[in-house]
């Protein structure tokens, strides 16, 4: 089982690495590949949040991502995650967890 400690170490970690990321491509347009730019929307929940859960599912005991989400991230760690979006928008998002 993973702490709250842990969570918040990993949620630390990953938000560093975010926004010296965001400070990095802050002035690149994105582009879309029309060759149109491409406004970024902001999302209720931040990318930290979002590799956080990423990173806490790999290193879980977890077989099924849907049912830890749902069952694990939505009920045991409300606190933790209070603007924790439903799951199938959570997959829509899961791409900002990566590279943008």
């Amino acid at each position: 089982m993973i702490t709250n400690d842990k969570i918040i170490e990993i949620f630390c970690a990953t938000d560093e690495f975010s926004k010296k990321y965001e400070e990095e491509i802050e002035n690149m347009p994105l582009l879309s590949s029309d060759g149109k730019v491409r406004r970024r929307r902001a999302a209720s929940m931040s990318d930290s949040e979002i590799m956080t859960i990423l990173i806490m599912f790999d290193f879980g005991t977890f077989d099924n991502f849907k049912h830890y989400y749902q069952h694990f991230i939505k009920l045991h760690l409300k606190s933790d995650f209070p603007d924790a979006v439903s799951y199938n928008r959570f997959v829509q998002l899961e791409s900002r967890g990566f590279f943008k």
